[in-house]
């Protein structure tokens, strides 16, 4: 009889990790029912379960990734996704709190979301979500399209000075500075904290 295994994936934050990880799961002969950002389940026949486990922790680590053991490592990683595609599809499209979008997002208390994620990851949401910004601001400068106000507008800053200070504040020195320096080192997102 088969049944279904549910498995969250802690490092997940991109849609290129799901067809990697959903095509190494096929070849391995493991049916996946449904892959999403942070979540996959698959048809686990009962005899076999074990074996299912084995040939998906294998997968997994071998692209970096981790299955979360409990909910709050489920909720820090929800937190992550959800903070990763604001600021992935620029201009961000939601205009308020950053902490009603989480709410919305995940059902729950924003001072529970908060104390779980600083707990297990030791800095503030808040900064986190400006560290995301800060690299969003360099790809957009390294595109050379954008002026610093139109991309002051696309990550929801009340102005570019408030911009500019949080990037001098992250990255040592001024956005003017880093375009001519053209010294381009950028972390990815899912590897930022």
């Amino acid at each position: 009889m088969d049944s279904k295994k549910e498995y969250w994936i802690k490092h997940m934050v991109c849609r290129r990790c799901l067809k990697v990880i959903r095509q190494e799961l096929h070849e391995s002969g493991i049916e996946v029912l449904s892959l999403e950002l942070g979540k996959l389940t698959v048809n686990a026949p009962e005899i076999g379960i074990a074996e299912v486990d084995q040939k998906v922790v294998d997968v997994l680590h071998s692209n970096g990734f981790e299955i979360a053991k409990s909910e709050e490592e489920m909720i820090v990683e929800k937190i992550k996704i959800g903070l990763i595609s604001l600021v992935t599809n620029v201009p961000i499209n939601h205009k308020g709190n950053t902490s009603d979008y989480l709410v919305d997002l995940l059902h729950r208390d924003y001072k529970v979301l908060s104390k779980v994620f600083s707990r297990n990851e030791n800095i503030t949401i808040e900064k986190y979500f400006i560290k995301l910004k800060i690299e969003k601001v360099k790809e957009l400068i390294q595109l050379g399209q954008y002026s610093f106000s139109d991309i002051a507008y696309m990550l929801d800053y009340s102005s570019v000075n408030h911009l500019s200070g949080q990037f001098k504040e992250i990255m040592g020195m001024s956005m003017t500075d880093y375009k001519n320096g053209q010294l381009w080192q950028r972390d990815f997102l899912d590897e930022i904290i």
